[in-house]
């Protein structure tokens, strides 16, 4: 009788936890998420924001750590000065022109160096902000402070339709990295630089015979800005080189800019720096732009195009990619862009673009990861094209000139967390269920990985973990946060150039640290990670580890904001994207998404006197040193 009133009364309370967790809204996707709490920390939630397109160098260019501490970037390295101006060794950063006639090369031969950049050209900056009133602004904008909403109002051009050079800045920059905020205010609008594929590897110039220990990949890093004059953005919407030229869409040196976080600009970022945790050695997971990258978070590699059965197939010809250069051009590719190639059969060293990629990387000292990239006959998405689903589960249009990737059935992190009973939650600025796909919609389709997934959106509970920001306000009010959580801000304010600003993509953070904050249950155990998709095809002086074909690329910022990081400062562990991926999985003892991932790396050892660079690479971090957790 005593064992049954005991066996009753343990029933009883479990029946009473479970009636609390349903309270709180504990349950997701149709299932009970017994296992969000089974953590090998004191971290129980994670928030990763996403902003868009800016390198390390970019945003901390010139930022100066706590006392004790170091950091690599244009100051530290004397490229700059904290007022902006050239350093003692300026040279280091020297942009080179190049010639890449015929087929083509992520390290052409460089013909001379420039003597002052090329023109910054004007490319997408809008000449007005997007709203004439505050007022206006928060009457579509959900997502910032409310003393922030001015700046949606503020920072056009004010150029004349038709101007193809940037008057703002002049026309004899030094060769080298400038200060935007020497001739623009933190809060203008500036035009993007091109954050294409196989525009990113040139950029980057990488050469083994200029290795070195500190280099040891040879990336030099001295093309963005010929690439940006010869290749450029808007090369996938020009079907002829003058088209290109005449329309105005390259951006010329706005590579080249930094802005000065020594001078005050980028404040809110430089505090949480100082206060939090900030990595100095953070990538994006591949070269190229935002849908790939986006991609590389939620599966921990890239996809393919796939044919029904979910196997590898070949897409129509229009949609594969060719950089070799048009005849008569210097760089000007034969088949890129939105309307053009966005697939590549890395398997095939006779494919456009590949030989050169593949050279490279079987000489490196070690070698690159070969699981999870260029399997036989798969043609990889390195590039931007729209997912397979509607957000309402319906497939999307597939076709020659639809620009759609067919859904996916490779495994996700979605999927991993889902069979382990652990919560999860996309939460997307302008989500619609479906109805965000419009043409005035700021929703970013291709920065959601799991509208690629066919297990994912095709079942309606797994399709349930897909929100709006507003949800994802509610459930931090009320203590209802899924275990790990994504969150991507709208086209307004996610940071983008030319469409955003940067100083909106602070603010839009700010707004959720401040509710996170104001929650002391939640902000007891939640780790909120904030980053970048990629660097945007702005120019950064650090070390570029190759993982495998894809990448790495180039460093973009990573904070870090927890009472666990509370005083970390700099850390200088090498990792990428994935590396989100790997602290999921160690925090929660899960395995890697699948045995092809990126996730399946080891964490990096390094050598005395060098912590950027792994002697067992490839190798990423697991992210874990951004924290303390001895800390009370």
């Amino acid at each position: 009788m005593y064992i049954q009133a005991r066996k009753w009364a343990r029933m009883a309370a479990v029946g009473a936890a479970i009636a609390g967790m349903l309270n709180t809204q504990a349950l997701y996707a149709g299932e009970f998420n017994w296992n969000d709490n089974a953590t090998t920390t004191p971290i129980k939630h994670v928030i990763l924001i996403i902003g868009e397109n800016r390198s390390f160098d970019q945003v901390f260019g010139t930022f100066q750590p706590n006392p004790g501490q170091h950091v690599w970037n244009l100051l530290s390295k004397g490229i700059v000065n904290a007022n902006g101006n050239p350093g003692p060794n300026f040279k280091d950063a020297a942009q080179w022109q190049a010639s890449d006639m015929g087929s083509y090369s992520i390290h052409p031969q460089k013909t001379a160096a420039y003597g002052v950049l090329p023109p910054v050209n004007v490319g997408g900056t809008p000449a007005v902000a997007p709203f004439a009133t505050a007022a206006a602004a928060a009457a579509v904008e959900p997502a910032l402070p409310a003393a922030s909403y001015g700046l949606l109002t503020t920072g056009g051009s004010g150029l004349a339709a038709g101007t193809l050079v940037d008057p703002r800045f002049p026309a004899d920059l030094p060769d080298g990295p400038y200060d935007i905020t020497h001739y623009l205010s933190y809060d203008d609008y500036t035009a993007s630089p091109v954050h294409r594929f196989f525009q990113m590897w040139q950029e980057a110039d990488c050469d083994l015979s200029t290795a070195s220990a500190a280099n040891p990949s040879g990336c030099q890093k001295d093309l963005f800005a010929w690439v940006e004059a010869s290749v450029g953005a808007g090369s996938n919407g020009a079907s002829q080189p003058s088209d290109y030229a005449e329309d105005g869409h390259h951006e010329g040196a706005i590579s080249m800019g930094f802005y000065n976080v020594a001078a005050g600009d980028v404040s809110y970022f430089d505090e949480l720096a100082h206060e939090y945790a900030l990595s100095d050695n953070y990538h994006q997971a591949v070269m190229g732009g935002t849908g790939a990258n986006h991609i590389a978070i939620g599966y921990g590699t890239a996809i393919y195009y796939a044919g029904a059965n979910g196997r590898p197939a070949t897409p129509p010809s229009n949609q594969i990619e060719n950089p070799d250069a048009q005849s008569g051009t210097n760089n000007f590719y034969t088949q890129d862009g939105y309307s053009g190639g966005s697939y590549v059969d890395c398997s095939d060293p006779s494919a456009p673009g590949v030989s050169s990629i593949r050279n490279y990387l079987s000489k490196l000292p070690y070698p690159v990861f070969r699981h999870g990239d260029c399997a036989p006959g798969a043609y990889y998405l390195v590039n931007n094209y729209n997912p397979g689903y509607l957000g309402t589960g319906a497939p999307a249009p597939l076709g020659a000139n639809d620009f759609t990737v067919p859904p996916t059935r490779q495994q996700n992190l979605g999927l991993l967390l889902s069979r382990h009973h652990i919560s999860w939650g996309y939460y997307g600025e302008g989500w619609a269920h479906g109805t965000e796909t419009g043409e005035n919609s700021t929703y970013c389709n291709i920065c959601n990985p799991f509208l690629y997934s066919t297990q994912i959106m095709t079942n309606p509970r797994l399709r349930a973990n897909l929100h709006g920001i507003r949800a994802l306000y509610t459930a931090i009010a009320q203590s209802s946060l899924p275990a790990v959580t994504i969150v991507k801000p709208d086209g307004y304010l996610d940071g983008h150039p030319a469409s955003s600003k940067f100083d909106l993509f602070e603010a839009f953070c700010q707004k959720i640290i401040d509710q996170v904050k104001a929650n002391p249950t939640l902000w007891a155990n939640t780790a909120i990670f904030i980053t970048v998709d990629e660097g945007g095809g702005y120019y950064d002086s650090g070390y570029i580890q190759p993982v495998d074909f894809f990448g790495d690329g180039t460093r973009i910022p990573l904070l870090v904001v927890s009472r666990f990081s509370r005083g970390v400062g700099m850390v200088h562990t090498y990792a990428d994207h994935v590396s989100f991926d790997k602290f999921v999985e160690a925090n929660w003892r899960l395995p890697p998404i699948s045995g092809r991932s990126r996730d399946n790396l080891p964490n990096p050892v390094t050598a005395p006197g060098n912590p950027y660079v792994p002697v067992n690479g490839p190798a990423i971090g697991n992210l874990m040193t951004m924290f303390r957790f001895d800390q009370r």
